[in-house]
Parts: structure tokens; sequence; C-alpha cells
């Protein structure tokens, strides 16, 4: 059975004042009490673009990469999305959208639309490693939120303490909703998952030690549903910069990536181990 909407509403990100989007405590970062998590900023953003893209006209046009710089930690504050249209054309647009917190933009997104159409019959390399969800009887199919099932050298389960190991990390999610009362596309569901790749390729054996300060969303076409996956490729450290890459996929396959590029944060790192960190996903 479907969850309620008013339940449903209450795992949503931001709530509208106006045209101001004001974060609930769903939006709540592991890293600060009053920081904002990536994953409503990316939320955000992502709706913003798609509805600049409708008001375009253009139904024509698809996502196709979403870039997404975090040069500004938001913070529980109430926040507005403008968006600059950069590049119009018959099989293309470019949209730069901002939020913005007391007067200043904290993060900014450009995304890329694209034409979509028919495909060569030319046959070209492809991974042929295939990635599938957890099991139906662990993680059965919905688009209600709950929480993430993760899998590293501990096989799926939802035990985040569980999952802190040096192991390759999946991650199995519920798009959150983004804004209570409105329907979540699947883009902006999605816009707001990609923030998760940090997590998939950051965490380790002493927790999440890197904070990302950016996301780069590619994609061939849109999620089947508000469910998707995120299996780690690549990863790679330097000097305290890291760099990470990995698959999106959902029940039909994979379809497409997702990447972050992410700065040290040792001092304060997020341990899926400790009493405060569990009690705050346990709250939220």
């Amino acid at each position: 059975m479907p969850m309620d909407p008013a339940l449903r509403d209450a795992f949503a990100l931001f709530v509208l004042d106006g045209d101001v989007l004001v974060p609930q405590d769903i939006a709540r970062s592991l890293w600060k009490a009053d920081q904002m998590h990536g994953v409503a900023t990316c939320g955000a953003l992502g709706r913003a673009a798609e509805r600049a893209i409708d008001e375009l006209g253009r139904g024509d046009l698809q996502p196709a990469r979403f870039t997404v710089d975090l040069f500004r930690a938001p913070s529980m504050n109430p926040c507005t999305t403008r968006v600059e249209v950069l590049r119009e054309g018959s099989r293309i647009a470019v949209l730069e959208a901002f939020l913005e917190q007391d007067g200043e933009d904290v993060a900014a997104a450009r995304v890329l639309f694209l034409k979509p159409g028919d495909s060569p019959s030319g046959e070209v390399w492809t991974s042929p490693e295939i990635l599938t969800p957890p099991p139906l009887e662990i993680a059965p199919p919905t688009d209600d939120p709950r929480p993430p099932h993760f899998c590293s050298d501990t096989g799926w389960s939802q035990d985040f303490s569980a999952h802190q190991n040096a192991g390759r990390k999946q991650m199995w999610q519920v798009a959150l909703p983004i804004v209570a009362g409105e329907e979540t596309s699947p883009f902006a569901g999605l816009a707001g998952a990609a923030d998760t790749t940090s997590m998939v390729m950051n965490w380790g054996s002493q927790g999440v030690e890197h904070i990302n300060t950016d996301v780069t969303l590619s994609i061939s076409r849109l999620p089947v549903s508000a469910e998707v996956g995120m299996a780690a490729l690549t990863w790679h450290t330097n000097d305290g910069i890291a760099t990470g890459t990995a698959a999106v996929y959902d029940r039909e396959g994979v379809f497409g990536t997702s990447s972050v590029v992410s700065l040290a944060n040792t001092r304060r790192s997020v341990d899926f181990t400790s009493d405060a960190v569990l009690g705050h996903i346990e709250s939220a």
C-alpha cells in the first residue's frame, strides 16, 4: 500500500513559503548541525533547472548532464533558486541554476539537456559488468522513502555500522521528495540522490573522511522509478584530494555515472559507528 501523502511530506527536503524553499530537518547534514546536506542542495537545483526547461516549452529535451559546484557550505536557512539559459538550440539547451541564501550564492549547477533520437547501429565497447539491486526479499520495489541499503564486504543490509570497512561500496536508495506537496520528477529525485556519490566513494574503514566539493551526473536516460543504485568504479587520492566515479543504475540496468572531487576533512569525519551519527540518522 502506498505511503500516506502526509507521511511522505514528512520526508520532503523542503517546504515552500511562496517561492522560498525552507529546509526541513531531514535536510540537515551529518557534517555540522546548522549545515544543509548536498542531497537537498542538488535536489533544489535539479528541480529549478527542470522547471525552467518546462517553462521554455522544451518537452522534447531530456537531461543528460548535471554538474554542481558546492562552493559554500549552505546553512539550514531558507533559500531561493534562479536559472539562466546559456544556450538553446534545436537539439540542445544549457542552463545554469543557482541556490541563494542570505543574499549570497552557495551552489550552482550547469545542466545539459539533449534531444533524444535513434541510436547508430555500430557496436561500441561497454563494460560487461552487470549491476543488480539487492534481492527482492531484502528491498522490494517501492517509491516510498526508506533507509538506504548498502553492500560492501558484508553483503546487502541497512545496518550503517556493518559497512564501515575498506570494501567496495554499493548503495540502493529511494530518492527523497524535494518539496512537500509536490510530485517529485524522476530527474529531480535523481539530482538529489547524486550527492550520495560522495558516500559511496569516500566511505572507508574510518568513516567518511573526505567532503565533496562538486558532483557530476551523466545519464543516457531517466531512471524508471524513484529507486536508484550506485556502485563504486574508481577512487584515487593524493595530498588530501580525492576523485571518485560510480556507476548509476536502476532495475533495468546501468544508465550513467556520477563523479565527485573531494577534500580531506578528517577533523570532522562522519563515523557511522558512533551513537551520535546513528542517532541523527534514526531521528531523520
